[in-house]
């Protein structure tokens, strides 16, 4: 990084705006190598200089990368004068800088990836990369070969779009291993689908052009990134160095 006005800094981090954070320094909140700042023009220089407020470390992060383990009833947008959003649930200095990738929608569960880095972003979500998306659902209907089938070669939707080929698999897992779905009736069955498109209410549409109903969604992976089984619903965490690197490099559309 390169010299920055400790201002300009600081409002970058998400501490505040810039006239929240010369009311900080006036108030003798804000330190640069121990010293109290007076100057809202001071350069620091976050390889070399240690910046704190109130007595926290502040590091400089150029991109956030937040995995969320998605409620219902929230949904995937910044701002929402109505309704809470994935953003609302994030509890990180820079939150106001963050986006959704993608979206789930409101009554949908599981993995969604905030961040702030839109060449990522545009990576995972253009139509040209068929990034691999994996959901678990839970299907009022029974899945025979034949529908299975239907799926390998591609369903069609009711606007006449013909969707790529999916992986439709009968699981348990779900309620099993990944601990979702905890509550169903026998008659309802639980799947894994893999898709590499995102079209609106892509799943549900599938499924009922095959007559059959969505009852519930959980998004469990998406290209190598996979849900943190250690968060609880509306829970999330910074990803590791080495998702991070397998979600930049690795083949996104062989998982």
């Amino acid at each position: 990084m390169t010299s920055i006005r400790v201002d300009k800094f600081l409002s970058h981090v998400g501490i505040g705006t810039r006239t929240e954070v010369k009311k900080l320094i006036k108030q003798k909140k804000i330190k640069v190598n121990g010293r109290i700042v007076i100057d809202p023009g001071l350069k620091v220089d976050d390889d070399k200089d240690q910046v704190s407020v109130n007595g926290d470390i502040i590091r400089y992060q150029e991109y956030i990368y937040i995995m969320l383990h998605k409620p219902k009833g929230v949904i995937s947008a910044t701002e929402d004068k109505k309704e809470r959003t994935v953003i609302d649930l994030i509890n990180h200095p820079m939150k106001s800088k963050l986006f959704p990738v993608g979206r789930l929608d409101k009554d949908t569960t599981g993995l969604l990836l905030l961040t702030n880095d839109g060449h990522l972003s545009h990576q995972l979500l253009s139509p040209k990369k068929h990034v691999a998306k994996t959901y678990y659902a839970l299907i009022d209907g029974h899945i025979t070969e034949e529908i299975l089938n239907k799926f390998r070669s591609g369903i069609v939707l009711d606007d006449g779009y013909a969707c790529m080929p999916a992986v439709l698999k009968l699981c348990s897992e779900g309620r099993k291993e990944l601990k979702i779905f905890k509550e169903w009736d026998k008659h309802l069955e639980i799947v894994s689908i893999t898709i590499r498109e995102g079209k609106f209410h892509q799943i549900k549409r599938m499924f009922e052009a095959v007559d059959m109903k969505v009852m519930e969604l959980y998004r469990h992976q998406m290209g190598s990134l996979i849900l943190d089984q250690s968060l609880v619903q509306g829970q999330s965490r910074e990803l590791s160095q080495i998702e991070l690197e397998e979600l930049k490099t690795g083949d996104m559309e062989n998982v």
